[in-house]
């Protein structure tokens, strides 16, 4: 530092070490902040003044087990040399000002063994505090960061657990975090490093910091006991499921005790078994009976858990999209796994970022960060996946467990059933009534349309003509106008009708509107195609598939031809043919060669007919011999490979094959996320799942979008027209 600033820059630098140390609630002792720490230093200035020995942290061999692909994204770096680096971020922070980019790009380089042997070289060369001294000279979140990044893995989560549990109010989001992720090892760790900052017990401070069923879980994950061997038994698993259905969904009340120790307690094989177990008896997976279950902060927590065991890089991806995405940042949770996961899965956080979003995580930091602490953040992010097209073991792990879970029969279930005590005369009486004079009774009109099934809508139909000589679909239109017309005369229509109706509309006039195309023709049956064949020429006198011919070209073109004759096989999957299929889709999309004979063109018929004719059973197991073969998810695959309608078709198979339900959740959302609403589509896949599985809908939109969709609904839509999507969409979940 230059000439007679130097001690008057020292000065400042210590009182600001002490009085930081001091609000993070270590000992202090006075002047000694930035100095060498003398061996009689107090034990709760390991952060302050000295980093503990290397062999306090077994967690850092964990990172890199023996036999085990690293997927950490910051390494060892090579020709490392701690007096170096550290003269190095001497000189950076030498004299006014730093040069952070130096900093960043040091610290950002090193991994953190490495980062400890340089704050050790630092205080013998200098007699500083390493962390003391970039705290003083950086600022803002930058700081947070690249201090994060010089504390050992376990003294970092016990710095942000005390944060979290420090003052008024506690940030349960960061107790759940690393609570549910962390492993034995890691668990263990973090309780003698919380007892050595801070000279506390960790498990008394949450204790006292907590309530309920959430602080006895959390109390349990402290221990850090889950059983670790990976030798499974079958009756365990079976009796594990049911003890938590009946601890549940078949009990009055919810047996907590028995969720907490099943899901505190069991191994992480062992459970993936028992949640695979769960939703063969249940219907439904664990994570909807613990949502409909247990609430609040226990309910998170245990969700959270769930999701560490399914996958724990999965879990992350999670966190990091909701903290960067809306307006505003969560930058302290943003910081947290970025930092903590960096050295130990951030490349499988990141594939799986990319499969579930469809962007990468390098993107989404770009552009949602600024300045060094963007850079800073890019670098521990490692690349970007956007760019290179790799496709990680773990990703393709979690969509081939996603295919798996799709074959398990689930009982799907419509929203609105047939009205008890019907009498098709006495509603036709009502409807007339409720628009019978000046003004219309909406309400009405509303209780009886949308509290019937169609089958007795169409008998109301009947009894209304024979009852007053009028067409009830004529009266309505009259009465009635905007989206609750459109509405409320789509429900009066036959499900084959309505979807003829809706086809007709795509192809005619100027322009094709062929996400309505691709929506109908990729998720109905074979005898629901046939049905709005039928009901199509009757309408409008013409085939479905000359008009379908005629608006549409190309591959594109022949897919919907295809799919409209309905000739669906209905079988169940056939092993060996699924492996010879699943070859055809990798060749087609140039991800395995084969050694085929046929031109790109028989290929590519080849392709079309396996995704437009296989049996829904068939194509699943072809789709997960894929993944093995290819280590790819064929509907990642496909959004890589393919572009336009023929893309969108062919993925909305896939994902009508893997889950139906989750495909129109998705869609429903996107009708109604940002600003305006796209009322058509949310008209069209109330009225046509109504009957079939909005209920299964309801479930899939909630375990997607943490939110329900009657709550969604009632948000962005008004007056009758809510009110009647209410009434169809059957209750708050």
């Amino acid at each position: 530092m230059a000439g007679g600033d130097s001690g008057a820059v020292t000065s400042r630098r210590q009182e600001t070490a002490a009085r930081q140390g001091r609000a993070l609630g270590h000992k202090s002792t006075p002047s000694a902040a930035a100095a060498a720490a003398p061996a009689s230093a107090p034990r709760g200035s390991a952060l302050r003044s000295s980093l503990p020995s290397l062999q306090w942290f077994p967690a850092w061999e964990a990172m890199a087990p023996k036999g085990k692909v690293y997927r950490g994204s910051v390494k060892d770096f090579q020709g490392f040399d701690a007096n170096q680096d550290a003269e190095a971020l001497y000189n950076a922070m030498k004299g006014f000002g730093s040069d952070k980019e130096a900093i960043l790009d040091l610290i950002t380089s090193r991994s953190n063994k490495q980062r400890v042997e340089i704050c050790q070289a630092y205080k013998s060369l200098y007699g500083k505090d390493l962390i003391a001294d970039l705290k003083y000279e950086l600022t803002g979140k930058f700081e947070r960061l690249i201090v994060s990044l010089m504390r050992p893995p376990a003294y970092s989560d016990a710095k942000e657990i005390k944060d979290a549990i420090s003052g008024v109010g506690t940030d349960e989001k960061c107790l759940i975090e690393i609570l549910a992720s962390r492993t034995n090892q890691e668990i263990h760790d973090l309780v003698a490093a919380y007892k050595d900052a801070y000279e506390r017990d960790l498990e008394a401070d949450i204790v006292g910091d907590t309530s309920g069923h959430f602080k006895k879980m959390l109390v349990v994950l402290l221990q850090g006991a889950r059983e670790e061997d990976n030798v499974v038994s079958e009756d365990l698993v079976e009796q594990d499921a049911k003890d938590l259905l009946e601890a549940g969904e078949l009990k009055w009340g919810t047996d907590e005790a028995q969720f907490i120790y099943i899901l505190g307690r069991r191994s992480r094989q062992h459970l993936r078994l028992v949640f695979d177990e769960y939703l063969k008896i249940a219907g439904k997976p664990i994570e909807r009976s613990i949502r409909g279950e247990l609430s609040g902060d226990f309910e998170k927590l245990m969700l959270a858990v769930v999701k560490c065991i399914r996958s724990t890089a999965e879990y992350f991806a999670e966190r990091l999209y909701k903290a960067m995405k809306g307006l505003g940042t969560r930058d302290n949770t943003l910081i947290r796994i970025m930092v903590s996961r960096s050295e130990i899965d951030m490349l499988d956080i990141r594939e799986v970022f990319r499969t579930k979003y469809d962007k990468s995580l390098y993107n989404m930091i770009k552009e949602d960060t600024s300045g060094e602490y963007k850079k800073a953040l890019l670098k521990l992010c490692g690349g970007d996946d956007d760019a290179a097209g790799e496709f990680f073991p773990e990703a393709a792990q979690v969509a081939y467990r996603m295919w798996e879970l799709s074959a398990v029969k689930v009982e799907l279930r419509g929203t609105v059933q047939p009205a008890g005590d019907f009498n098709d005369d006495g509603d036709a009486q009502v409807l007339r009534k409720a628009m019978k004079g000046l003004g219309t009774d909406e309400g009405a009109i509303i209780e009886v349309v949308t509290k019937r099934s169609n089958a007795q809508r169409q008998q109301i139909l009947k009894a209304y003509k024979a009852h007053y000589g009028r067409d009830l679909m004529a009266d309505l239109k009259s009465e009635l106008s905007g989206s609750l017309a459109k509405l409320i005369l789509g429900l009066m229509l036959t499900p084959a009708q309505y979807d003829a109706k809706q086809l007709r509309k795509a192809v005619e006039g100027a322009g094709t509107d062929e996400s309505v195309l691709i929506e109908i023709m990729a998720t109905r049956n074979n005898r629901e195609i046939r049905a709005i064949n039928e009901a199509y020429q009757e309408a409008y006198h013409k085939s479905l598939e000359d008009d379908l011919s005629s608006d549409t070209s190309g591959h594109f073109k022949r897919i919907l031809v295809s799919l409209a004759l309905g000739n669906r096989d209905e079988g169940p999957e056939n092993l060996t043919q699924a492996h010879e299929d699943a070859k055809v889709v990798a060749e087609t999309l140039k991800l395995a060669d084969v050694s085929s004979n046929d031109s790109s063109d028989s290929l590519e018929t080849r392709f079309l007919s396996i995704l437009c004719t296989r049996s829904y059973p068939h194509l699943r197991r072809v789709f997960q011999e894929f993944i093995k073969m290819t280590n790819h998810d064929v509907e990642h695959a496909i959004k890589k490979r393919m572009s336009g309608d023929v893309r969108d078709a062919f993925v909305a198979i896939v994902r009508s094959v893997k889950n139906k339900p989750a495909f129109f959740a998705d869609k429903l959302y996107k009708s109604m996320k940002g600003a305006g609403t796209d009322e058509r589509t949310l008209t069209r896949i109330v009225i046509s799942r109504s009957e079939i599985d909005l209920f299964n809908i309801r479930g899939e939109f909630i375990d997607l979008f943490d939110k329900s969709l009657h709550h969604m609904i009632e948000k962005d839509t008004s007056g009758d027209y809510r009110k009647a999507l209410l009434a169809l969409c059957g209750g708050e979940d």
